[in-house]
């Protein structure tokens, strides 16, 4: 990990209703190139929000969203150009069912990077290869498990060269003997350093991958530190709660 903040936030609000609910609420955090950091809280914590609101995929009401110096916020940014350096994973595949494998992998490269047919599909065979799905490249989603899915949407995320990967709950809609496989790849791209922000059910992921871990509740950070520091010494009374109840 390095000592560059990739990814500043401060004081994000995100706003519903005309202010009633308050999905997050002052939340300010940095993530460092290299970084693994683990968001965990209660549903409804505003976890998802944050992470979406990173690409603006959710629009904060206020706040700073700093991505390589480059204030997204600002309505001149470039927000494409931004949301290129972020994949994002998401609990539902999202892949073209009417596509092959390959070609879900390659649309984007070969749109938006300008890339050659040649070079898009020899990256998407590379990335096929390093999960173990290189046969599956002329399948079609409806013919592949929800794991196998689940793997597919990551190394496509990957095909565009991004500089931050987002996991929002990527194993949630799987059977739990597919939770491990997709967790494998997580781990083999935290070990390659890729910069990674992970909203997860999953503790044993956290305790073992993240670089930092974050508890969220009602919109707010309550706390944040190594995983041996959340997990075995939690400070704040909802974390301590929180973790009786699913640990």
């Amino acid at each position: 990990m390095s000592d560059k903040v990739l990814i500043h936030v401060e004081n994000l609000e995100k706003h519903y209703k005309g202010g009633e609910i308050h999905a997050l609420d002052g939340v300010s955090m940095d993530i460092h190139q290299g970084e693994v950091v683990v968001i965990i809280g209660p549903s409804g914590s505003g976890k998802s929000t944050l992470l979406r609101s990173l690409n603006l995929l959710e629009l904060p009401t206020s706040g700073v969203i700093q991505v390589d110096g480059q204030n997204i916020m600002d309505p001149k940014a470039n927000i494409n150009k931004h949301r290129q350096k972020m994949g994002m994973v998401f609990q539902h595949f999202n892949l073209f069912p009417n596509m092959t494998i390959l070609e879900n992998m390659t649309i984007a490269p070969m749109k938006l990077l300008k890339k050659s047919r040649e070079e898009a599909e020899a990256m998407a065979m590379e990335l096929l290869e390093r999960v173990n799905l290189a046969d599956r490249a002329n399948a079609y989603p409806k013919q592949l498990s929800g794991g196998q899915k689940q793997r597919i949407a990551i190394v496509r995320a990957m095909c565009m060269e991004p500089e931050i990967l987002l996991f929002d709950e990527p194993t949630s809609a799987l059977d739990p003997e597919m939770v491990g496989e997709v967790l494998e790849v997580m781990k083999e791209l935290a070990k390659g350093g890729m910069t990674m922000a992970v909203v997860t059910h999953e503790m044993g992921f956290a305790r073992e991958v993240a670089d930092r871990v974050v508890f969220m509740a009602d919109g707010q950070i309550l706390e944040e530190g190594s995983p041996e520091e959340i997990f075995e010494h939690p400070k704040n009374e909802r974390l301590q709660g929180f973790l009786s109840k699913i640990l």
